[in-house]
C-alpha cells in the first residue's frame, strides 16, 4: 500500500487554546485553521470555547464573537448573513458549506472550520479564488444576442423561463467545484461544477443567440470532460442546486449537435 507524506510546511499543528469566561455553563468548542504568510510558520488549530448562551445559532455567529471579543487576528470573508452572498463558504465538520446557514446545532461535539479545501490559502479562512473568477469570465457570463435588439425587454414564456429554475440561484460560492477530486487535480484546465452551472444556464437561455459558439468554447478534453459524476458538487450545494446534472445537459447538447 502506498503511503504518503504531507511536506513539512504542510503539517498543521496545535496553536493557541482561548478558554471560555469563568462562570459559562453552555460551552462549544470550535477548532479552527489558522495560517498567515507573515510569520513564516506552519498552519496551526486554534482551539475557542465560546459561551453559547451569548452566541447566535449559526456558525457565522460564533466567527464574529471570536473576532469581536476574543481574538481580533481571526480572518474570514462574510457579508450578507443570508446565505446569497457566498462569501462565507468554509469546510466546517468536514462540509463545504456557508458558515451562515449552518446551525451550530447541527454539530455534535467540537466543531472543526477549514478554509475551502484544495486552494491557495490567502489567510486563516480565506481562500484565494483568482482561478475560479478567471475561469467564469472565460464562458462570458452574460446574455449574447446578434438579432437586432427589441425596444423592450427580450421576452420568454413562462416555459422557456422555467428552464432557468436551479441555475441562476448559484451565488458562486464555490462550495461544489472544491469538493470535486477533477477540480483538485486539474484545476487550470477544468472549469468545474460552479463555473459549468453557469455556463448551461446561459445555454438554457432561450434569449441567448450564441449556442454553438458557447459549446465550441466548452469543446475540450479538459475544461468539460473532466467531469466523472461522483456527485460531490450536487451533495455539498449550500443551495440545494444539481451541478452534475447541468454538466450532463452540457454533454447531451454536444452529442446532439453531431447527430
Amino acid at each position: 500500500m502506498a503511503e504518503f507524506t504531507l511536506p513539512a510546511n504542510s503539517k498543521i499543528g496545535t496553536g493557541e487554546t482561548y478558554k471560555a469566561p469563568g462562570g459559562a455553563k453552555n460551552i462549544k468548542t470550535f477548532k479552527i485553521y489558522r495560517w498567515t504568510p507573515d510569520d513564516g510558520k506552519n498552519p496551526s488549530l486554534d482551539t475557542y470555547e465560546v459561551d453559547m448562551d451569548t452566541c447566535g445559532p449559526m456558525v457565522l455567529d460564533a466567527l464574529i464573537k471570536i473576532k469581536n471579543e476574543i481574538d481580533s487576528s481571526l480572518t474570514f470573508r462574510r457579508s450578507c448573513r443570508e446565505g446569497v452572498c457566498g462569501s462565507c463558504a468554509m469546510n466546517i465538520d468536514g462540509t463545504n458549506t456557508l458558515a451562515c446557514t449552518k446551525y451550530i446545532a447541527d454539530v455534535k461535539g467540537d466543531l472543526k472550520i477549514y478554509p475551502l479545501p484544495h486552494m491557495p490559502v490567502v489567510r486563516d479562512l480565506v481562500p484565494d479564488l483568482t482561478v475560479p473568477y478567471a475561469q467564469l469570465s472565460t464562458i462570458e457570463p452574460w446574455i449574447k444576442t446578434t438579432t437586432q435588439p427589441p425596444t423592450r425587454e427580450r421576452l420568454q414564456s413562462p416555459e422557456e423561463r422555467a428552464k432557468l429554475d436551479g441555475l441562476w440561484e448559484c451565488i458562486l460560492c464555490f462550495c461544489c467545484s472544491t469538493s470535486c477530486p477533477s477540480y483538485w487535480w486539474n484545476g487550470e484546465r477544468y472549469l468545474g461544477p460552479a463555473i459549468l452551472l453557469q455556463a448551461y444556464r446561459w445555454l438554457a437561455d432561450s434569449r441567448d443567440e450564441a449556442k454553438g459558439e458557447r459549446l465550441d468554447q466548452l469543446e475540450d478534453p479538459f475544461r468539460l470532460y473532466r467531469c466523472h459524476t461522483i456527485m460531490n458538487c450536487t451533495k455539498t450545494c449550500p443551495k440545494h442546486l444539481n451541478p452534475a446534472k447541468a454538466i450532463a445537459e452540457i454533454k447531451k447538447m454536444m452529442v446532439e449537435r453531431t447527430i
